[in-house]
């Protein structure tokens, strides 16, 4: 029998993590679950801890199934208790890579030119620091006031759903410092979903409740053409430092769409550079990208595998697609604050009546980018104010027509072939696999995939679909159709990665 030990139960909460990982649990859940630290181990129970209110009710719910690998691992009867806990240590964060100074040395060619730079020196240990908050800021030239909009970013402003719940939460503890094992925090889902709207939020409250912490928000662009614009010069090894330095100086990092660096090499090592500086130092990197990721490094990216493990060694939240009940409540709050502001600002235009009906008819013709909807909404509540000076009321057919031209229904010509190549490109297999006989569990995935989207993008029969992906018959077309269904009502974390293929190849489409 086990006796009360830290260690031990650490070692058998890592087992049950592997144990559920090889089960297929969405990674939202996994995300949740790896978050929890082991804290007692006895005859009957493992306890594990964690300071989400939301995570403790959700992995409650998962008792059965962690408890199955949970008795898998031990080789005898375990239940799992769940305790909330304000206090959960940190958990170390192992890169589990270093860069040394050669790979530094290592630049794009289309970055650096024929002029290989000098290897960074290390920012010295000891600086002699600001005496103010203020006078921080002034000394390091990254730093940028929130610009014009983006103070409305806020928590309290961020619409809150099942799909977006957990990273809400994981963005409140990185801003308020309580969490240090949330390090890196990398946050991805596909675009429009809110990803931006919490990094904002982040920066807006340490800015305002601790400004003793200098914050940084990136765009992975704005990233790249710093390091560009650092390497122009032929002295490029001191402003190359000069940014480093000023990037080490930082306690929160925050880069946004960081799947736009992917073709950049020598910004992707500086990056790297930074990221484990900051993070063996206590410094707080906050990522976001439209994927996982352990699908950044797939297709012509150049983020290998060591980077992308570094990404995933915090912790890791996705934010999914918004249902009908998601979208009711934005469009409600997007309703109530455009009108509030318009008052509050003296803005013309806003100031519209859409009763309650009509909200749940946009809501069920909204589709899930939020930033669309938010833009549906202003439409929306700008007819109105028009029909009401002209002595009418906003109707069924305004609300349809609006959403037509947002969410276009007109049926654009998509091939076979363009769905093969989208779904070659996501998983980074070749055609021949794609089409092939083997049957192994990297292939049968994107192979569903790819017969259940020619299915719902174009007009050709099942057997003309099975004759393109290597003559399979209508029977075996029709299983993969159906095991797609089934999948995509199971799984979040699957119906998002149909959701953004189908996206990317409708949007792909002349």
């Amino acid at each position: 029998m086990y006796q009360e030990n830290d260690s031990d139960a650490a070692i058998l909460w890592s087992d049950v993590l592997a144990l559920l990982e090889q089960r297929g649990l969405p990674a939202a859940t996994l995300a949740m679950l790896k978050s929890c630290r082991a804290t007692a181990l006895d005859d009957e129970s493992l306890h594990i801890a964690t300071n989400l209110g939301f995570a403790q009710r959700r992995i409650a719910q998962q008792a059965p199934i962690i408890e199955e690998c949970l008795e898998e691992a031990a080789f005898q009867h375990l239940s799992v208790v769940v305790e909330l806990s304000k206090d959960v240590d940190a958990k170390p964060v192992d890169t589990g890579s270093s860069i040394t100074a050669a790979e530094l040395g290592v630049m794009d060619s289309s970055i650096s030119g024929a002029h290989t730079p000098a290897p960074l020196e290390a920012a010295p240990e000891q600086r002699e620091a600001p005496a103010s908050p203020e006078s921080r800021r002034r000394a390091n030239p990254l730093f940028e006031e929130v610009p014009e909009g983006g103070s409305k970013l806020t928590f309290d402003r961020f619409v809150a759903g099942e799909e977006n719940m957990l990273a809400l939460d994981a963005a409140k503890q990185v801003a308020n410092g309580e969490n240090k094992s949330y390090n890196p925090l990398f946050i991805y889902g596909k675009s429009g979903l809110g990803k931006t709207h919490l990094l904002r939020a982040i920066q807006n409250y340490i800015t305002l409740n601790d400004p003793s912490r200098l914050c940084i928000y990136r765009t992975a662009g704005d990233f790249v053409d710093e390091y560009v614009n650092a390497m122009r010069d032929e002295k490029a090894a001191v402003p190359r430092r000069a940014l480093s330095r000023h990037y080490q100086d930082v306690d929160v990092l925050i880069i946004d769409d960081i799947q736009n660096m992917s073709t950049a090499l020598g910004s992707i090592r500086f990056f790297f550079e930074t990221f484990n500086y900051l993070t063996t130092h206590g410094k707080q990197v906050v990522l976001a990208a439209d994927r996982a990721p352990s699908q950044l490094g797939m297709g012509d990216s150049l983020f290998d595998e060591r980077d992308t493990s570094r990404m995933d060694s915090g912790v890791t939240v996705s934010i999914q697609v918004p249902d009908y009940e998601l979208k009711l409540n934005l469009i409600n709050a997007f309703y109530e604050r455009m009108k509030a502001d318009a008052e509050a600002e003296h803005i013309v235009g806003l100031d519209g009546t859409i009763n309650e009906e009509l909200r749940k008819l946009m809501a069920e013709r909204a589709g899930t980018n939020i930033r669309i909807i938010e833009g549906f909404v202003q439409s929306c509540l700008m007819l109105a104010h028009q029909r009401e000076h002209a002595g009418s009321t906003l109707s069924r057919e305004d609300i349809l027509r609006i959403a037509a031209q947002k969410w276009p229904t007109g049926q654009r010509i998509i091939t076979i072939e363009q769905i093969q190549k989208a779904v070659e490109s996501y998983y980074d297999i070749s055609h021949s696999a794609l089409i092939g006989s083997k049957r192994n569990k990297e292939l049968m995935e994107p192979r569903h995939v790819g017969i259940w989207l020619s299915r719902e993008l174009t007009d050709n029969t099942l057997a003309d679909i099975g004759k393109r992906f290597g003559g399979r018959s209508h029977a075996t077309v029709k299983h993969s159709i159906a095991w797609v269904e089934d999948l995509k009502k199971q799984n979040r974390v699957f119906h998002d990665r149909l959701d953004v293929l189908h996206d990317n190849i409708t949007d792909s489409a002349q």
